[in-house]
């Protein structure tokens, strides 16, 4: 038997109201679960939801999370039927574990238990590998902690990780993003970044600093009044030298990821092994065809019909890393190299900022060479 149990009201005085499914429902478990919701009681605002499945507890109570009784008393408890308003407080939760039962519903009830409102939710089960994918945003205004605590709603969900074998990570809106953008002497990507950043298309993205091994593209910095820090190679011996200063400054300037808008070097593989998951590479072909240099002159001599670009994240094996963004264009016998490059140079602006826009809004997961990607 299935009861769904809501109380209301104080410790001394509740009103019970229970479900049980008809006989002609098609519910059936191999063991009696009940779901209790424990609506905010007026005399400590805490609000608290547990399910029980033969005795386990699914998750500690919210205000077990409190560190005393008297920051559970300053908690003041919203309306439970209250209509949620559009709100800057979104945190987007991206978790990944066995596919297994139940898992929805304990992190919707971890969530609601500490009074947020879930906004949206995706989720993709692999059946291959047996492996559950999940993307949620939430409303934490109303959290019962105080929307300023998260770090106590991180704690319960890292227990609750703990009981799915659970790898997780948390977002939020309100937290600008900072990238590094690296760049050599090509433009069309790096200019369709700023002007898309300048326009308000990226609106929680801060562009602290662009990188480059050449001077050249110094001026479109200075029009969009960033910061240019040139790093030349003049040696190879001075490649290690080079990575070693771009490392620097991403961390100084306190970098979350990497854009590598046609940027024409090959890091070295301890550098990819260092910062391949939060590095986005363009490459100017339909991966995994024509990796490496020329790829449209090579695939001009192969005569194909359609050429790609390709955003994926730059890991030591060349060009090879999971990808994030496609797109594709038809190519004739008429077209010339020159017109494949400059068909493919507006392939590549799309996909790079698709790519970038999806990493900013925390819509991507990586699951060994591939992506799960939640698309809006």
């Amino acid at each position: 038997m299935v009861s769904l149990n809501a109380y209301a009201g104080t410790s001394s005085s509740r009103s019970v109201i229970k479900y049980k499914p008809s006989n002609s429902s098609k519910l059936k478990r191999s063991t009696n679960t009940s779901v209790h919701v424990a609506i905010p009681e007026r005399d400590n605002g805490i609000l608290s939801v547990t399910e029980s499945t033969a005795g386990s507890t699914l998750y500690r109570p919210a205000a077990s999370y409190l560190s005393s009784s008297k920051a559970a008393s300053s908690v003041v408890p919203s309306e439970v039927n209250a209509r949620p308003q559009r709100s800057e407080s979104l945190g987007t939760l991206l978790l990944s574990c066995p596919d297994q039962k139940g898992v929805i519903a304990a992190v919707a009830q971890l969530l609601f238990g500490f009074g947020c409102n879930v906004v949206s939710s995706d989720q993709f089960s692999e059946l291959d590998t047996n492996m559950f994918f999940q993307r949620v945003v939430f409303d934490y205004s109303e959290c019962i902690v105080g929307p300023g605590n998260t770090a106590v709603l991180e704690r319960a969900i890292s227990d609750l990780a703990n009981r799915f074998n659970m790898t997780w990570k948390i977002c939020y809106k309100n937290k600008m993003k900072r990238i590094a953008i690296l760049v050599s002497k090509q433009d069309h990507c790096l200019y369709d970044l700023l002007i898309r950043f300048k326009s308000g298309e990226m609106p929680n993205l801060e562009i602290p600093v662009i990188i480059s091994n050449h001077p050249d593209l110094e001026y479109i910095a200075d029009k969009f009044d960033l910061e240019f820090k040139c790093l030349p190679i003049t040696d190879k011996g001075q490649k290690q030298t080079q990575e070693l200063e771009i490392e620097k400054l991403v961390e100084s300037y306190n970098v979350d990821f990497i854009v590598l808008a046609r940027y024409m070097q090959i890091f070295s593989a301890d550098f990819c092994n260092r910062h391949w998951h939060h590095t986005i590479n363009i490459h100017h072909s339909f991966l995994p065809a024509f990796e490496g240099a020329r790829p449209y002159h090579r695939a001009h001599e192969r005569g194909v019909k359609i050429i790609g670009a390709t955003a994926h994240f730059a890991t030591s094996e060349l060009d090879a890393g999971p990808i994030i963004e496609q797109a594709i264009t038809r190519i004739t016998h008429r077209d010339s190299v020159e017109d494949m490059i400059r068909k493919g140079r507006d392939l590549e602006r799309l996909v790079l900022s698709r790519a970038v826009r999806l990493h900013l809004e925390d819509r991507v997961m990586v699951h060994g060479n591939k992506t799960i990607v939640f698309e809006d």
